[in-house]
């Protein structure tokens, strides 16, 4: 038993971890995409981020500089056919599910377009990458399944926190997205790996256009 596992594992602690951890990533997406307005959903995501990367750093045992390690951990081929891959699946779903929308931004707001690419990166997939992974996997090891079992379970939760946006379409790709992520951090061991491959889905999706389905003012609640 490793010095993580003595802090946490007195049933106590374990008790205390299942409960953040419903509060966490069940009751707090849940509360925000039943509750909070449109217009309000980015700044309470923003908050949510922030509290986790409070919990991120007081979780006993863990460094920010380990988030260093591994971060070679992959090769230029993967990455070309990820790229690939994903922009082909993200074409042909926009023509499937919106044609009108397809590379709209490409087309008529590539300044747009360009500030979204620069920004998504540092501003939504680094922070997601923080919560949903060395978070997830570090602070809450001790309730999680064991195997590919936790990587399900973290891809469901990564699926369950976009709920705010009420689509078939993001519930499916972020869960695709999350089981992905989720690989990179834990079987390649890069935390790197991890945010690079959510920033380039994350950008392939808004030049496609696919962005629509991200988007706070498209948001229809079905009650």
């Amino acid at each position: 038993m490793n010095n993580d596992d003595a802090i946490f594992g007195t049933p106590a602690a374990i008790l205390q971890l299942r409960f953040e951890f419903v509060l966490f990533f069940v009751a707090a997406p849940l509360g925000i995409a039943v509750f909070f307005p449109p217009n309000w959903m980015f700044p309470a995501l923003f908050a949510f981020t922030g509290l986790g990367i409070v919990l991120l750093h007081a979780t006993p045992g863990f460094r920010w500089a380990e988030l260093r390690q591994g971060w070679a951990n992959w090769t230029p081929r993967e990455l070309v056919v990820f790229t690939l891959v994903t922009g082909i699946f993200c074409t042909v779903l926009i023509y499937l599910a919106r044609p009108d929308a397809a590379f709209f931004l490409l087309k008529h707001r590539p300044e747009m377009l360009a500030f979204i690419w620069v920004g998504y990166p540092l501003l939504s997939a680094l922070p997601q990458e923080l919560l949903f992974r060395p978070l997830f996997f570090r602070r809450y090891h001790a309730i999680l399944p064991q195997g590919r079992k936790a990587d399900v379970l973290n891809a469901a939760i990564f699926s369950f926190a976009h709920l705010m946006y009420w689509s078939w379409i993001v519930a499916i790709m972020t869960f695709a997205g999350g089981l992905l992520f989720s690989w990179a951090y834990r079987q390649r061991g890069s935390f790197f790996y991890a945010v690079l491959l959510h920033a380039i889905a994350g950008n392939i999706i808004f030049a496609v256009g696919l962005g629509v389905y991200f988007y706070s003012g498209n948001v229809q609640r079905p009650f």
